[in-house]
């Protein structure tokens, strides 16, 4: 059994902060774990403009505190995020957040993160294995 807080990760590996200085992340749960997804909090600051596109993973996001604007950026279609809605980019979708407050949210992955990731130019995380 696992048991951590995100205040025992502040500061560690597992508390990554994006080189874009848009986001910061705390990663819960990581590939080396070994169960099959990753699980992550992660914020978007208020005022900021991420693009990112999953080309090598499934992510779910649950929004539990803030607003956000996402565009999905093959069809044009804008969606408001508020607490309690979630998004599922099932079919590796590229999308951009517009956060309009600070934007917390709760992101699943599979395969699962090493922690290390941060987007590329594309905004694709690449696919880092790591042995369990």
């Amino acid at each position: 059994m696992i048991v951590r807080s995100f205040k025992e990760i502040e500061g560690t590996d597992r508390h990554v902060k994006a080189a874009t200085g848009t986001w910061e992340s705390k990663r819960l749960v990581l590939a080396k774990e070994g169960v099959g997804f990753s699980v992550h909090e992660t914020i978007l600051y208020a005022g900021t403009e991420t693009t990112m596109w999953y080309a090598h993973h499934i992510e779910a996001v649950v929004c539990t505190e803030g607003e956000a604007e996402l565009t999905d950026e093959t069809t044009g279609e804008k969606y408001l995020i508020t607490p309690g809605t979630m998004y599922l980019l099932d079919g590796h979708e590229k999308h951009t957040m517009r956060p309009r407050t600070d934007f917390r949210c709760i992101c699943v992955f599979n395969p699962p993160v090493t922690g290390r990731e941060d987007h590329d130019e594309n905004g694709v995380y690449p696919l880092i294995t790591e042995e369990v």
